[in-house]
């Protein structure tokens, strides 16, 4: 007996220890879970972080807080690529540009252009700095900082200016390149335009004068038919057509509408006499009797 009741023990306590084993495998599953999830999120908040965007010209506590609106206004582009393809002689250019995103490999370039016969890419524009402002139905994006020039306008480092005009008809479209001014010493630039509902004004939702007496006409009109409608059908005690407020009154209006225009629209007085008379009855009197005594030989 004691042999059996000390296996028994050992079967309990052997349970036990793997019920334990099998607890702490759990345990350490979740927090390995709980570690990649930590992990993935630091790693996302990482890269959002480092994701490329716009930097205006200066230094973050000097920014216009007026350039750092529109910058947020045209971020529904930022995943957008535009292109536009010119061919000069016997080169094909192909610009391409994204709001505030980089338009290539190359790091910080908002505006590129590759020539499709050298296969060179160049580098017209940069987001790292950036200068925006609008007007009333449009906004000037520049991208500055650009590759220089080798041979004219000074080498200096090439602009790209992009116009963005008002259409409520479309999110963005109609990327084109206006012209490329390289003949002056300096200040050279790339002009672009396109169109975008963005850079229209906010459309004006308030109610017209006309509107707004119209709505407390069309108010006041459902507060006199209920109103009247329930003093007559609880308090008169009318029935039927009765029931409406002033019912013999609009029955009448037909009559009293029609009286108004005789009154005012009558360019004679009533009283005066007509300018012709017509053929009645009174006037269809016995003819007399015509003789012919006259003609008979006496």
């Amino acid at each position: 007996m004691q042999t059996v009741v000390e296996e028994e023990e050992a079967v309990r306590s052997g349970n036990i220890e793997g019920a334990e084993v099998r607890m702490a495998c759990l345990d350490g599953c979740t927090c390995a879970v709980a570690v990649l999830c930590i992990c993935l999120v630091l790693a996302g908040s990482v890269a959002g972080d480092s994701a490329p965007t716009c930097d205006l010209v200066g230094s973050s506590e000097k920014e216009s807080a007026k350039e750092k609106a529109v910058i947020q206004k045209l971020m529904p582009l930022r995943a957008v690529n535009f292109t536009t393809t010119v061919t000069t002689g016997n080169d094909t250019y192909i610009y391409s540009f994204r709001v505030c995103n980089n338009a290539s490999q190359d790091l910080s370039s908002g505006l590129i252009q590759y020539n499709e016969k050298s296969k060179q890419t160049i580098v017209v524009g940069r987001i790292n700095e950036t200068h925006v402002f609008n007007g009333s139905d449009w906004i000037l994006l520049t991208y500055r900082g650009g590759d220089s020039y080798k041979s004219h306008c000074s080498q200096e480092p090439r602009k790209a200016m992009v116009m963005i005009s008002c259409d409520r008809n479309t999110l963005a479209d109609g990327f084109t390149i206006m012209s490329e001014e390289n003949s002056k010493e300096s200040d050279c630039l790339y002009l672009f335009e396109m169109n975008s509902k963005l850079a229209c004004p906010p459309e004006d939702t308030r109610l017209s004068v006309g509107s707004v007496l119209l709505i407390v006409l069309a108010c006041l009109l459902a507060v006199y038919l209920i109103g009247g409608f329930l003093y007559q059908r609880l308090i008169v005690g009318a029935k039927g057509m009765d029931q409406f407020p002033n019912y013999s009154f609009w029955q009448d209006l037909g009559t009293l509408a029609a009286d108004g225009c005789d009154f005012m629209c009558r360019s004679k007085p009533r009283n005066a006499p007509a300018a012709y008379r017509g053929v009645g009855d009174e006037q269809l009197g016995e003819e007399p009797e015509e003789r012919d005594d006259h003609l008979l030989p006496m």
